[in-house]
């Protein structure tokens, strides 16, 4: 098991990603169509992969069928790429699908919005800090959705709970961003989760933020790192064309429904031939011309 402090190091550089869930016709979880999307994504360089995550329709799946889904990941990347479990929704399950993953071996958890319901600051904290409590693993907050804690309750948090190790902003408020950073310093690891993260990348480091989870890892996993890296190093020449190329006209395929962050990458994957079933309900799958859009923008990179 890697030590909580060891994985917020691990976290501190590299691009992350979130592989899809593979299901099969009946909309079954594909465990083995689903390891062999792990073998082909692993030598690409992802610093750790997220199971079972948003992009992995976590909300979708039943406790069983998540543990299937992390074990699968952990046995096929172990010794290569650490691998995080999401989980989320009421505190109860979120402690009994956090405990799963630390039994199935998973470096750590990223804690999801508990969905739902409006929640004050100190009842969202509770929830953060029992989740925290039920195991020895690392966690790291998604502050996104119903879940938007204030820099002064983290503050809190981070005292309470050692293992609350990383803070990832998927709701773009600058100045929330800007106070949490000023407040807990190098306390934790700080992570992009904007959908299509790539858009937003570079400002978000300059906030302190340097790196990001790339759902596009999914289906162009070259690119993906193409752009980290020159994020990275500064080479606006690179990200901008690429922004211009496929990033920007992306997120016009993705703004068509509600959910199609996620059906995009499922589409993306099924193009160039790495394909993961449809999408479950309440999402819905591109439709034949949305999908052949995404086809040109894939074959002109």
């Amino acid at each position: 098991m890697i030590a909580y402090q060891e994985l917020k190091e691990i976290l501190n550089d590299g691009l992350m990603s979130f592989p899809v869930t593979d299901f099969d016709a009946n909309g079954d979880f594909d465990a083995k169509s689903y390891q062999s999307r792990l073998e082909w994504l692993m030598p690409f360089g992802a610093r750790v992969l997220f199971a079972a995550g948003g992009t992995g329709e976590y909300f979708s799946l039943m406790l069983d069928e998540y543990s299937k889904v992390v074990e699968t990941a952990v046995k096929t990347c172990q010794g290569h790429t650490p691998i995080l479990a999401g989980a989320g929704g009421p505190t109860r399950n979120a402690i009994a699908f956090s405990r799963e993953a630390q039994r199935q071996g998973a470096a750590g958890v990223l804690l999801m919005p508990h969905y739902l319901t409006d929640a004050p600051q100190d009842g969202i904290a509770r929830h953060v800090r029992e989740v925290c409590e039920s195991v020895d693993i690392g966690v790291i907050l998604y502050n996104r959705g119903q879940c938007r804690l204030h820099a002064d309750v983290l503050e809190q948090l981070a005292e309470q709970c050692p293992n609350l190790i990383g803070f990832k902003d998927g709701v773009g408020d600058i100045e929330n961003m800007v106070r949490v950073h000023r407040r807990l310093g190098d306390r934790f690891a700080y992570l992009g989760g904007l959908p299509t993260a790539e858009v937003f990348a570079e400002a978000y480091r300059a906030l302190g933020v340097p790196v990001y989870s790339s759902a596009v890892f999914n289906f162009i996993p070259k690119t993906a790192m193409e752009f980290y890296a020159a994020v990275k190093a500064g080479d606006h020449a690179t990200t901008g064309r690429l922004l211009d190329q496929f990033f920007l006209p992306l997120l016009e395929i993705r703004s068509h429904k509600p959910g199609y962050a996620v059906s995009m990458v499922k589409a993306g994957a099924r193009i160039v031939g790495h394909p993961a079933g449809p999408v479950r309900a309440p999402l819905t799958d591109l439709t034949a011309a949305e999908e052949a859009e995404l086809r040109k923008l894939i074959e002109a990179l």
